[in-house]
């Protein structure tokens, strides 16, 4: 079993220096494969990331999900992982790993922020915007940030020159459905300054496309290669669509919501080929973890997987991942291979020709895999999911899927939330040594551990 890899976690200064202590106590269980240096010229980056969306969230991947068209064209140009996964299914955590290829044990940080907590992503992490930024990238953050809302944390402390968004989850202020009165206002935030709070979040994925599509305009009339990263806090609860795509797919308000996150997909792709800069950008899609399944008919879907958010079920931790690159990449390609947010970074980092970060990582290089390489293969031995404060709950290595005894929230046998009001978890489930084969059984509905005790 790996340890758990971990630095000291940031606070917020107390005084007007502002210090970070950073230890590690262990190396990663798979280190990070070499930077790639045979890929073509360097891409322009856009790195789109949904809340809470689901894995059957998507028709390309479900058939019974809302119509994506747009995404289901971005993966018919691309290459789609059926199996990758975030390193927790819960928001800053899952985050975390995304920006910094590493664990979010090793970076400390754990489950979703909240306004009253002073800690954030440490000053000495180094994130893919950092390093794209090394290269001569402009760099641009728009959306939901949630790696610490005090100045230090933000974006612009953490390679972004740009960003517009709010600081953590949307419904952490007054539009709470179930406690508005624990939350301060909602700050919308440009730069490091809150220009204004409780901003009306039907405007939320229009006006942040708007931004993310501005910012590649500019980019390019100063001839400057680019990074966006364009985090909707939609679907995330409260949900809210414009009011151009209120009703529009007559399925429901989530509906609605999917189908105008997938037109914001279609609008930057758009940008791109109207500019000339399609075959030259790398377009990545994916979800921070699976839906928050409490919500019922304001909550996505897990297809067929089990749980949602906030387990380490399949659920929970795998979620639609979509890449494409027309200059590089193949299109229409599947990739099956399991892998990683943690990812993510290492691998534009090989695409940009940046140098790695100088502390430890435990992402890898996806490039050979994303390419089709003969001899590429899964980048890690086995991949973990950790929750909580650094509780290692599962494991996957190749087909199998193994949880260690643990405690987790389910809706079977609930009755789900509508309208935006939550159901109730049965918090008093419990699950031991068990043992899944996911290519037989992605659903983890049938426990080998007893006739498979040599792999357990």
């Amino acid at each position: 079993m790996s340890p758990t890899p971990t630095r000291i976690r940031a606070r917020a200064p107390s005084t007007a220096a502002f210090v970070v202590l950073a230890t590690w106590f262990a190396a990663c269980s798979s280190p990070p494969a070499p930077v790639d240096r045979h890929a073509p010229r360097a891409p322009n980056v856009v790195l789109i990331l949904a809340d809470d969306l689901g894995w059957g969230d998507l028709s390309c991947q479900d058939e019974h999900a809302v119509g994506t068209p747009h995404l289901d064209r971005l993966a018919a140009e691309g290459v789609r992982f059926t199996d990758f996964y975030v390193a927790q299914p819960v928001c800053s955590a899952s985050r975390a790993a995304l920006l910094t290829g590493c664990y979010s044990n090793r970076v400390g940080i754990a489950g979703a922020l909240a306004p009253s907590q002073s800690i954030g992503i440490a000053d000495d992490e180094t994130t893919i915007a950092e390093l794209c930024r090394s290269r001569g990238y402009a760099t641009a953050a728009f959306g939901k940030w949630h790696l610490g809302h005090l100045p230090p944390f933000l974006p612009t402390r953490h390679g972004f020159d740009e960003y517009l968004g709010i600081p953590y989850s949307n419904d952490m202020g007054l539009a709470n459905r179930v406690r508005p009165e624990r939350w301060p206002p909602l700050p919308w935030i440009e730069g490091e300054t809150p220009i204004a709070y409780e901003p009306d979040q039907r405007g939320f994925t229009r006006t942040l496309t708007d931004q993310a599509i501005g910012f590649i305009e500019r980019s390019h009339a100063a001839s400057r290669p680019f990074f966006v990263y364009l985090a909707h806090p939609m679907p995330h609860t409260p949900i809210f669509a414009s009011p151009a795509f209120e009703g529009s797919t007559g399925r429901g308000r989530y509906a609605d919501v999917i189908a105008e996150l997938d037109a914001s997909v279609g609008a930057i792709v758009a940008t791109l080929e109207r500019l000339g800069l399609r075959d030259d950008t790398l377009v990545v899609f994916l979800s921070d973890n699976g839906p928050w399944l409490v919500f019922g008919d304001h909550a996505g879907s897990s297809g067929p997987l089990r749980e949602g958010k906030g387990t380490t079920f399949e659920g929970g931790v795998r979620v639609p991942s979509i890449w494409s690159w027309p200059s590089a990449l193949p299109r229409g390609a599947l990739r099956r291979e399991p892998a990683m947010t943690i990812d993510v970074l290492p691998t534009i980092a090989g695409m940009v020709g940046a140098e790695l970060p100088a502390l430890p990582i435990d992402g890898a290089d996806l490039g050979p895999l994303l390419r089709g390489e003969p001899d590429a293969r899964a980048p890690h031995d086995a991949l973990y999911f950790w929750y909580h404060q650094g509780d290692l709950e599962a494991m996957r290595a190749g087909r199998w899927k193994l949880h260690f005894p643990h405690a987790y929230r389910t809706m079977r046998g609930r009755e789900p939330g509508r309208g935006g009001e939550p159901g109730a978890y049965d918090e008093s489930a419990r699950i031991g040594i068990a043992l899944f084969d996911l290519e037989l059984d992605p659903g983890e509905t049938n426990d080998v551990a007893a006739t498979h005790g040599d792999l357990v």
